[in-house]
């Protein structure tokens, strides 16, 4: 089916398309959306259309599905009526002021076994922890991209060798 033939065949069903959306969604802004997206939906699988069947089945076929699905969608989504107020039970006390001595300890000890895998590996790492590509980091430190992805693997695998050494003591 040719752009042609499908505008063609889609304006001369439109207000029965609408029609049927309407009934589908009892909405017309909805409905309107909907008429929009079958009409895209089919466009995109005109060519799965076979010539010599049923036009206006098969885009109304379109428009059910695509109604149960977004229907199903919205089905499967929480949504909550109520105000933000209503959910203060959750929220953390204003008054607490929040510990970061654990967190801080952690970094501490995950800075020491970094520079304990020494600078051949941590350089790397560490610009790949902070955004740089490998091709960057590559051009940077002057060495092949390969060294740069086998040092950043490495260096993974000294870490992980030496928290859990650290944890199994």
């Amino acid at each position: 089916m040719t752009n042609q033939e499908f505008l063609q065949q889609i304006n001369q069903l439109e207000n029965l398309l609408f029609s049927f959306a309407l009934r589908l969604t009892r909405n017309r802004q909805d409905a309107q959306d909907l008429v929009q997206e079958t009409s895209m939906r089919a466009y995109h699988n005109r060519d799965k259309f076979t010539m010599g069947t049923n036009f206006k089945s098969w885009v109304s076929t379109i428009m059910r599905n695509t109604y149960i699905n977004r229907y199903r969608k919205q089905k499967s989504r929480r949504h909550v009526n109520q105000p933000i107020e209503n959910f203060s039970y959750a929220l953390e006390s204003s008054n607490a002021i929040p510990n970061k001595g654990e967190h801080d300890l952690r970094m501490e000890e995950l800075k020491r076994i970094l520079q304990g895998i020494g600078d051949l590996y941590s350089v790397p790492f560490l610009m790949f922890y902070r955004g740089y590509e490998y091709k960057e980091i590559a051009n940077h430190l002057d060495i092949p991209i390969g060294t740069v992805k086998s040092r950043i693997f490495l260096a993974r695998q000294r870490m992980k060798t030496a928290i859990g050494d650290r944890y199994h003591q």
